[in-house]
């Protein structure tokens, strides 16, 4: 079995049904072994392993729709952390589904929150936004009495599909609901249900760090959403947003893919790729990085060539870069 089999099998339970989904390991064979392979994850910088933290702590609370997940950093235990809510993709209810990523954020020193916004594929889903709100509050009141403390002032959220159109409204959302208001919002490959989720953005605030990022290969969510999130957060200045396109090359072996389920990224499914450490997770990185500690910009805003790279080939041949679009 190789990735493409694991990117149908994730898509298949992103879009129908992965309650019960358990990941396994397995062997992957490389019937094409010669093909230049993909870049590895750098080794520094954003996106990248030279980790502050070596160990993950993992607390869940809740149940159904109100479920959530608080990871901390560990090993060392610092007394305080910036927060970062990550919001998953629909029917992605459980952290195992993008837990590298996840993973990684806790490493570079941030607590993050899953909160589980939907009970089953339909149930919670039209609250799914309220439901994350209960959550952060319930959450930042256990962190309050914990052993590693909430920078509230330190704040971003994170999404994907479902989740990125969340994340657009609880930017608009968080002041009236006494929520921290988010330094940095990242919005992948977003999808806002018409019926019952906003379609205007105009009061996100305007101190605002936002990035939107879509995939050209993405056929289920498309653009349309992250357009529309993009265009009428329209008090944000141009300097701090950039709306980004993930593209696909199919030069080597395995096959960087910018479709939907390119943000997953459970452990031994083969599916942790360049797409991962050189495209969201070092625009994540740079843009809280900035937002937090006022550093690497260049890494998540500006159309800088910092911000475009994907890395090279094994061959030295580079990969396609993103297109950046203020």
């Amino acid at each position: 079995m190789n990735n493409r089999f694991w990117r149908i099998c994730l898509s298949f339970l992103l879009i129908l049904n992965p309650v019960t989904m358990t990941v396994f390991g397995y062997t992957q064979t490389d019937p094409l072994a010669s093909e230049p392979a993909p870049p590895l994850q750098p080794e520094n910088g954003p996106g990248g392993s030279d980790y502050s933290h070596a160990e993950v702590r993992q607390t869940a609370y809740g149940f159904g729709s109100q479920e959530f997940w608080i990871f901390e950093p560990a090993g060392p235990t610092p007394a305080s952390a910036p927060l970062i809510v990550f919001n998953h993709g629909w029917s992605a209810m459980f952290p195992v589904f993008y837990k590298a990523w996840v993973e990684h954020l806790v490493k570079r020193g941030n607590i993050v929150l899953y909160p589980r916004y939907q009970w089953t594929l339909t149930i919670g889903v039209r609250q799914a936004t309220q439901n994350v709100i209960r959550s952060i509050q319930q959450a930042i009141l256990i962190l309050q009495d914990g052993s590693v403390k909430p920078e509230l002032d330190r704040f971003a959220i994170v999404g994907h599909s479902l989740g990125g159109g969340i994340v657009a409204e609880l930017a608009v959302l968080a002041q009236d609901h006494d929520l921290p208001i988010p330094k940095a919002v990242m919005a992948v490959q977003p999808y806002l249900q018409r019926d019952t989720m906003m379609n205007d953005f105009h009061e996100m605030p305007s101190t605002t760090l936002l990035l939107v990022v879509v995939g050209e290969d993405d056929t289920i969510a498309g653009d349309a959403s992250a357009q529309v999130i993009f265009q009428t957060a329209d008090r944000i200045p141009s300097s701090q947003k950039d709306y980004i396109i993930q593209v696909t090359d199919r030069y080597g072996y395995p096959d960087l893919v910018a479709d939907h389920v390119a943000p997953l990224c459970a452990p031994d499914t083969g599916t942790i790729d360049a797409l991962d450490y050189y495209s969201i997770w070092k625009l994540f990185d740079g843009l809280t990085d900035y937002a937090f500690y006022g550093i690497n910009w260049q890494y998540a805003l500006g159309n800088t060539p910092e911000q475009r790279y994907m890395g090279v080939w094994s061959d030295g041949t580079p990969v396609n870069e993103m297109v950046v679009i203020d």
